[in-house]
């Protein structure tokens, strides 16, 4: 069964727990899970199939992501790929689990950072445009105008 209809399948069960699937030595997370991942620990996010984004890190660090999960109560689940899925740990925090409010911050880091990261690749295909210094001095001025954003 294909990982993407298992993951579905899971956070069906799981809505607001945080997935970590273990394949080989890394975990893996998808979705909504991958940008909690990517807020809390700087994780780079990447496409998984059309509709999905994923991040993953080394099964090695696990204890380190457990630790901050379990001390943001963010509720998780830990998942074996090689075993069908089998449960691996899990935590749940009851009705102090903050996985949504999480979410909503993650979400907000995200599509910024995305609309930064698109900004960065346009000066840099740009860097080499005539008026590329005055361009850069403009957007020095507005960020430094204030000395905050």
């Amino acid at each position: 069964m294909a990982v993407s209809t298992m993951i579905k399948a899971i956070k069906q069960v799981h809505c607001y727990d945080l997935v970590m699937v273990k394949i080989g030595s890394f975990y893996h997370a998808y979705g909504k899970d991958s940008y909690i991942l990517s807020y809390l620990f700087g994780y780079k996010l990447k496409k998984f199939e059309k509709e999905y984004s994923t991040c993953g890190f080394p099964a090695d660090s696990i204890s380190k992501i457990t630790s901050k999960l379990e001390n943001k109560k963010i509720n998780y689940v830990l998942l074996d790929r090689r075993n069908e899925y089998d449960k691996i740990a899990e935590n749940s925090n009851g009705n102090l689990n903050k996985y949504q409010e999480y979410f909503e911050k993650a979400n907000k880091y995200v599509n910024m950072k995305k609309r930064i990261d698109n900004i960065y690749k346009i000066l840099i295909e740009n860097i080499d445009a005539e008026n590329a210094r005055e361009k850069i001095c403009e957007i020095e001025e507005t960020i430094y105008e204030k000395g905050k954003i």
